[in-house]
């Protein structure tokens, strides 16, 4: 299936899960117990903010950074209320910010080089097998102004697309000495999230497929092979949420192998 298609089988899945939507709280215990299994290693605004958070708790806190869950990395490196803002962040579409991707890095940020945390590269850096390199370290702050300004400007694509270009177009800024591929895939997923869309979760076995598809957009601007590949991703996700709620998986033409 094309891009094209899978992008409307996603919005199809999408319709269908905004329906059963706010998730009840037996509902969002059974997606947390499902997501426990699946992702291991590897009515007012005020009301609907509410329940956006609540959905938001729930799937955060079974993403996986290493071995831990997102929150757990966040408690273990000292950044309790890392996970809060991460939350908060999605509940609230606040809108991407050069100052919300140096809070994000630091909230994934390893302790050992936490003096980095937050601050972008001071030295230029050659990615091993890639064909492209970042840009010099003296350019950060407009590269990443520039990525800021072209993330406003592209609320007419459609969100799945707008996730996977934002996370190419980072990964090949590389802003930081570290933690940029962890930064990268949880700008993805906040950004999927903040549209009401499952995160994509990258499984071992896509691993090399992603990396290569990450080098072809860095190298090329062309984001279609990335954006396929993460909304094959989110069609998982979909499965995974339905099979949670008890709603049945749909089982017509199928658009990838399973």
């Amino acid at each position: 299936m094309n891009l094209q298609r899978m992008l409307e089988a996603i919005d199809a899945n999408k319709a269908r899960l905004d329906a059963t939507r706010p998730l009840s709280p037996p509902a969002l215990a059974s997606l947390q117990q499902r997501l426990r299994l699946e992702w291991t290693p590897d009515a007012n605004a005020t009301e609907h903010h509410a329940r956006s958070l609540r959905e938001a708790q729930v799937v955060l806190d079974n993403l996986k950074i290493g071995d831990k869950s997102l929150r757990q990395h966040c408690e273990t490196m000292g950044r309790p209320n890392a996970m809060r803002y991460i939350e908060e962040i999605i509940a609230s579409n606040e809108p991407i910010s050069t100052w919300q991707i140096r809070n994000i890095h630091n909230a994934v940020l390893k302790r050992r080089v936490g003096e980095e945390a937050c601050r972008y590269r001071h030295v230029n850096v050659a990615i091993a097998d890639a064909r492209t390199t970042p840009p010099d370290f003296l350019d950060l702050p407009a590269e990443l102004a520039a990525l800021v300004e072209w993330h406003a400007g592209a609320g007419h694509m459609h969100p799945i697309e707008r996730a996977a270009e934002l996370h190419a177009r980072f990964v090949r800024i590389h802003p930081f000495v570290d933690g940029n591929g962890r930064t990268g895939r949880l700008l993805l997923n906040i950004e999927l999230m903040k549209s009401s869309y499952p995160p994509a979760v990258i499984r071992d076995e896509d691993r090399a497929a992603y990396c290569d598809s990450l080098d072809d957009a860095c190298a090329s601007n062309n984001y279609a092979g990335i954006a396929r590949l993460i909304a094959e991703s989110v069609l998982r996700s979909f499965d995974l949420y339905f099979d949670a709620l008890g709603l049945a998986v749909d089982q017509g033409p199928s658009w990838a192998p399973r």
